[in-house]
């Protein structure tokens, strides 16, 4: 039987690049963030990955051909498709207690802010 890699889908902004160190502009894509490309790279020797973003997907695909990491997705998508993780800078994860979670969600922010 053969050994399937689990899907993991990963955001773009705040996750890839270095987002939140100027003001969004829907027309540029913020420079790739260091050790991004070596993360993405041992990632995907033990999952099958995905990139998510609601950025423009032409914008996108240039990005990624530019910083060279194409050859690390199976596919990109502006839509939250099912996977095994979600790798995004805002998230919750529900660990089984509803008072702990919406703890962590009125106290939540970004890393970057």
């Amino acid at each position: 039987m053969a050994n399937f890699k689990k899907k993991i889908l990963i955001d773009l902004d705040g996750v890839l690049n270095e987002y939140g160190k100027e003001p969004y502009d829907e027309n540029f894509i913020p420079k790739i963030k260091e050790g991004a490309e070596d993360f993405i790279k041992e990632l995907s020797e033990i999952a099958e990955l995905d990139l998510f973003t609601s950025r423009n997907l032409m914008l996108f695909a240039k990005w990624l051909l530019e910083n060279n990491l194409d050859k690390y997705f199976k596919d990109i998508t502006n839509v939250k498709i099912p996977s095994y993780l979600y790798v995004d800078d805002r998230c919750v994860c529900f660990e089984g207690k509803y008072n702990e979670t919406l703890n962590k969600i009125r106290n939540f922010k970004t890393y970057w802010k």
